[in-house]
């Protein structure tokens, strides 16, 4: 069966009445639980497990998928509105969409968060129907020493993160791998910077970290600073309107970063977070005036919204070609499959082909749901910014409470909670950047286990990590982005101290 005939089987499986709604299900609670910080689709996949005993295999995977990019979708509009990050992913919208709500300008980072997450969607739905059995091969080709030459791109690029001292945001993400560490080592079972706490033994989530360093730390600043009256209504959302010349500036950073979310997507264990991260890394550097990232750039918003929508599609690809698990809420998908008798694999194509491409179709339907689902509900959401500045801080409090408890039922978590949002609002006034934290806090873990394993399999030799290509050739790119912009750095103070002379 050719490709063409392939999807339209598809369409055919996905179009049934009770799919179409199973699709709608899908998307619209993955929006409302990506704009509630602290539920995750991983939660609510796992509570949806017990509804798919009876159904259809295709119609159980067709409903978990929505609420998975569904959640990644919404996840935007409580980054932008309330600097507090609904899920992992949307970390990075909040370096510029926030700035663009105090701004006035909320209906125009929602509006286009919404159009980017769209055609980062639709994009990595159309590479997981044209390539996915040739990209399951690479994924397998990457081994521990490709990923830790990966993840270590990604934090030589912290530099690209820093508002201002190069020094602070190295210090910030020393800490982050630092915090990162806490807790049981996964391959010799000790203890690390537990000092006996035996809450510690799990690590510290990545939600109260996040909500600490961003929405407590806003909440403090607001409250400390008192430059305007807490009962002073927000700013207005301004228009949804995109420019045209807007249009233009962000058409490629948007095609650029689809194109490697989708890919990233498809590295098991990478993901939409660090597909967020690296997509406005990248578009820093490639922009011609880089100090506006961070004070409302519209780059900033599109590039790591198209990434992380199309990492979550580009993650299916491992899950149904190889049966390996793309992310943490994949994986919770292939439990769903093999409680209802489906084994996800090579053979998944000639066993279920209603499966694989019923869920490709689905999200086609699903994406294009989820554009006329939140483009007019934008009016309604940034109404929030009309609450009054006083309301508007309980409001967030309560948010980081109940969605930091809501993670383990740990008081613990809340006190954690607490020593974050000081821990913030203290960078805030030592003008210490958080994203590096929060950047390195998310690789650190990833890039020691892949350290290890790769030294594990060579016997303790380092020369595994410039033996293999792919590896060498990430190495290679991670020196130039650490010490390239040093050197440009000394030769444009050099060049401004001879004109001057």
């Amino acid at each position: 069966m050719s490709t063409i005939d392939s999807i339209l089987y598809g369409f055919e499986v996905a179009l049934t009445w009770q799919n179409i709604m199973f699709v709608f299900i899908g998307v619209l609670a993955g929006t409302v639980i990506g704009m509630l910080p602290g539920l995750g689709p991983i939660s609510a996949i796992a509570v949806m497990i017990p509804l798919s005993y009876g159904m259809p295999a295709s119609s159980a995977l067709i409903l978990m998928a929505g609420v998975y990019y569904g959640a990644i979708f919404g996840g935007s509009t409580s980054s932008v509105l309330l600097n507090a990050p609904g899920i992992a992913s949307t970390v990075a919208t909040t370096f510029d969409g926030y700035p663009l709500a105090r701004q006035g300008k909320a209906g125009k980072a929602l509006a286009t968060a919404a159009v980017a997450s769209f055609i980062g969607g639709t994009f990595a739905t159309i590479g997981l129907m044209l390539v996915a059995p040739q990209l399951s091969k690479v994924a397998l080709s990457f081994g521990p020493s490709e990923y830790f030459a990966l993840m270590l791109l990604g934090l030589t690029a912290i530099a690209s993160l820093s508002e201002g001292s190069t020094v602070k945001a190295f210090i910030s993400a020393t800490v982050g791998i630092m915090v990162a560490t806490i807790g049981i080592d996964s391959q010799t079972g000790t203890q690390r910077f537990t000092f006996g706490a035996t809450k510690l033994l799990d690590g510290i989530d990545f939600l109260v970290i996040a909500l600490g360093l961003f929405a407590l730390a806003e909440v403090t600043t607001l409250i400390i600073s008192r430059k305007e009256s807490l009962f002073q209504k927000g700013s207005n959302i301004g228009s949804l309107k995109i420019t045209k010349e807007e249009v233009k500036e962000m058409a490629a950073p948007v095609g650029r970063q689809s194109v490697m979310g989708f890919f990233i997507g498809v590295l098991p264990g990478a993901g939409a977070t660090i597909a967020s991260f690296l997509a406005y890394i990248t578009e820093k550097k490639l922009s011609k005036n880089p100090d506006s990232f961070g004070k409302g750039n519209i780059v900033g918003v599109a590039a790591p919204e198209s990434a992380n929508n199309a990492a979550a599609g580009g993650s299916f690809v491992p899950l149904l070609t190889l049966g390996i698990p793309g992310s943490g809420t994949t994986a919770i998908m292939l439990g769903a499959l093999l409680v209802v008798g489906v084994q996800p694999g090579p053979m998944l194509l000639t066993d279920h082909p209603d499966v694989f491409w019923g869920v490709i179709a689905s999200m086609y339907i699903g994406n294009i749901m989820l554009l006329v689902l939140n483009l007019p509900l934008i009016p309604y959401l940034a109404r929030i910014l009309y609450i009054p500045k006083g309301m508007l801080i309980s409001l967030i409090l309560i948010f980081c409470l109940v969605g930091v408890y809501g993670v383990n039922f740990s008081q613990f978590d809340l006190y954690v909670l607490i020593i974050f949002g000081v821990i913030g609002y203290l960078m805030r006034i030592l003008s210490f950047p958080a994203a590096p934290f929060i950047l390195a806090f998310i690789l650190g873990g990833m890039m020691e286990q892949s350290f290890r394993q790769a030294l594990t399999i060579s016997n303790g030799n380092l020369s595994i990590f410039v033996e293999r290509p792919v590896s060498l050739a990430l190495l290679l790119v991670a020196l130039a982005s650490l010490f390239v912009p040093l050197i440009l750095g000394k030769l444009t103070k050099r060049k401004n101290g001879a004109n001057a002379a």
